[in-house]
């Protein structure tokens, strides 16, 4: 949940299915009406200006629908910025780039619509126990957050709220948004999308069961408890119920901060290594994955600060709505394709993309040798062979440097020049969330200009401890 103070509110959120599925149709039969307009009149142009104008259309087509989507507020607007993170492999890339915009918004809902939902879930007497800042800390589409102080004892938390009735509303949202889409064809259906959509239905459910986040913010709490570089909330069962999560109020400043700019390269290399430890702790033992990489989700404590609770610069970890387990036959190919990549054993990394379903046996052995190299690729950063480290992404002490290295984009630039594409098949929904997650632990360290090494790392998770 976004962490910054939101700059404009409103009264109330259009939760009724009907004045919702009214607004939506409105909106999507204009936009058909447009492109219908737009495809009868570039009919007699050339093929490249008929390409022009039907890119030009569709990003005006997406602007148009997600400033309509962005009107409705609530689980639409969270369909949305699901999509947009990961809907690259099904959505056109104007669409997925006018969704990323509904992430910058940060409306929130005035305190006497929240106070309403506080009553009605607390209680009077159980509210009366608390002092509550009706100016909320964030704000995000499916709930705000307000710091409180309980008054016995002066505990400092903070309450994240669900919006009323945005849990009731998700399956018509979701079956109107991609209504929405197909009526302005922006998208083709099929069964790869109908997958795709059950499985952003799947995902919704999660993010607005308050009962299961405050479980699984409990379990890695326990799972973390023994790991001084990391800060779980304490759930406050007495104050969280189906709609309000009640945690502990947790300090720190924001990833990109000046604060944790101006920390020691050796310190922020350090939180580096935690991320990237997290996510194999997450992959290879646990098999449950916070699979959402906003960087509001995360914040960092530096030492010594307030009291100086710790010796330890720490992640504070806030948000485990997008937790998602996965099974061991998934699992098993991904670490197969890791640790084959790893061993340079470039046939096993072609195996473990059949087994997953988006390489095939079929496919022309050049392309499928192509294929498995650009997935090897990505584990550079981790590799024992440091030959083919570009010069500019390792420093004078032989450590990888993660920002300068600009890894995703010439993973992506390696994966157009190799003329893949038109082979490629749709991974497994499974799989995407999970290539997202790297992206994320990536683009994390990236960001605090962490310099390692994390071949240590993924051996000790390959081979075990004594292997590092």
């Amino acid at each position: 949940m976004s962490s910054s103070r939101p700059g404009k509110s409103v009264s109330r959120i259009k939760t009724g299915s009907f004045e919702r599925r009214l607004s939506l149709t409105r909106a999507g039969l204009f936009a058909g009406t447009r492109m219908a307009s737009h495809m009868a009149t570039n009919w007699f142009s050339n093929k490249e200006t008929r390409e022009q104008r039907h890119r030009a259309m569709l990003s005006s087509q997406a602007r148009f629908l997600v400033d309509e989507l962005g009107r409705l507020k609530g689980s639409v607007v969270k369909i949305g910025q699901v999509m947009a993170l990961y809907g690259e492999h099904f959505l056109p890339e104007e669409v997925t780039e006018a969704l990323h915009t509904l992430e910058d918004q940060t409306t929130s809902l005035e305190w006497p619509a929240i106070e309403r939902v506080l009553k009605a879930e607390l209680g009077e007497s159980r509210l009366s126990e608390l002092d509550i800042d009706p100016e909320p800390i964030g704000a995000a589409s499916l709930g705000q957050v307000h710091r409180a102080v309980r008054r016995s004892d002066g505990l400092e938390f903070v309450l994240k709220v669900q919006y009323p009735g945005v849990a009731d509303a998700v399956d018509s949202d979701l079956n109107a948004v991609a209504h929405l889409l197909k009526v302005a064809r922006l998208v083709s259906f099929g069964p790869e999308f109908n997958d795709w959509l059950e499985e952003v239905r799947e995902m919704m459910h999660r993010e607005v069961d308050y009962r299961l986040e405050a479980r699984t913010t409990e379990k890695f709490r326990q799972m973390l408890s023994h790991d001084p570089r990391f800060v779980v909330p304490r759930v406050l069962a007495e104050f969280s119920t189906d709609h309000i999560i009640a945690s502990t109020y947790e300090h720190g400043h924001s990833v990109s901060s000046v604060a944790v700019r101006e920390l020691p390269l050796e310190r922020r290399s350090a939180l580096g290594q935690a991320a990237l430890e997290l996510f194999f702790r997450e992959l290879f033992e646990w098999g449950e994955i916070q699979t959402d990489p906003n960087f509001g989700n995360y914040r960092i404590r530096i030492a010594g600060e307030q009291g100086g609770d710790s010796e330890t610069d720490r992640i504070v970890l806030l948000d485990f709505g997008a937790v998602q387990s996965y099974s061991s036959d998934f699992l098993k190919p991904v670490i197969q394709m890791i640790r084959a990549s790893y061993e340079e054993d470039l046939e096993q990394v072609v195996e473990g993309g059949i087994k997953l379903r988006f390489m095939s046996r079929d496919w022309p052995a050049e392309v499928l040798d192509k294929f498995g190299k650009v997935c090897m690729s990505v584990l550079e950063p981790l590799a024992k062979d440091r030959s083919q480290w570009p010069d500019y992404a390792v420093n004078s002490h032989g450590q990888y440097r993660w920002k300068q290295s600009d890894l995703p984009s010439r993973v992506a630039k390696q994966a157009a020049r190799s003329a893949i594409s038109r082979y490629f098949r749709v991974p497994p929904k499974e799989f995407v969330f999970l290539n997202r997650k790297l992206i994320g632990v990536y683009t994390f360290i990236a960001v605090l200009h962490s310099e390692f090494n994390g071949e240590d790392l993924l051996r000790k998770y390959l081979y075990g401890s004594g292997a590092a």
